[in-house]
């Protein structure tokens, strides 16, 4: 395993962020709920709420309006090195988290499928593993996301060089959990290598 950064944020979705009919759908990031534990598995996430209840991500197969019933993308991840690119392009308003992911990992370069296809570790402070991710794919920009990122109703030229920005994984990756286990902020994620 190779060390890949510390975990600075975990989150869940506690409803969709996009609402409303094609093509007019809007992104809203005001259903994320930063949460100190995440627990993680094949079926998703569920974040650690507030009052020590477990609540159920969006993501998750058992959430009742699951975006996620074929279990193929159940945990996302991110990293903080791909909002500060997104930060620096679209101004102060990308926050991290503000694309959903679950995990957001602080990484000082960007990272790309390559560098994580094997899969990665979540560490505790301990360097016992606490799960597996395997990932699976980057999140495919979207339209409802890119227009929240520009700040409303762009042209199509400009939406379309914003997705092209986006691609190939700055705006997450998608993984399912191996395995099943509790991770908390400050932990971290290491990637598998070869013989992994």
């Amino acid at each position: 395993m190779r060390d890949l950064g510390r975990i600075a944020r975990l989150q869940i979705q506690r409803s969709t962020l996009k609402t409303g009919e094609k093509p007019n759908r809007v992104y809203d990031p005001a259903p994320l709920l930063a949460v100190d534990r995440l627990s993680l598995g094949p079926d998703g996430a569920l974040g650690l709420g507030p009052d020590g209840t477990w609540l159920v991500d969006v993501h998750h197969r058992a959430h009742p309006h699951t975006k996620n019933a074929d279990g193929a993308h159940g945990v996302s991840i991110g990293f903080t090195s791909h909002y500060a690119l997104m930060k620096e392009r679209f101004g102060a308003h990308i926050t991290i988290g503000c694309a959903g992911e679950n995990v957001i990992v602080e990484a000082d370069r960007r990272i790309t499928l390559e560098d994580i296809e094997r899969g990665v570790v979540l560490v505790g402070s301990d360097g016992g593993e606490l799960v597996r991710l395997e990932v699976l794919q980057f999140a495919e920009p979207c339209r409802p996301f890119s227009g929240w990122a520009l700040g409303g109703v762009v042209e199509s030229h400009v939406l379309k060089e914003t997705l092209q920005f986006l691609e190939g994984g700055t705006r997450g990756y998608y993984c399912r959990g191996v395995g099943s286990g509790i991770v908390s902020v400050g932990d971290r994620m290491a990637v598998l290598e070869r013989d992994g």
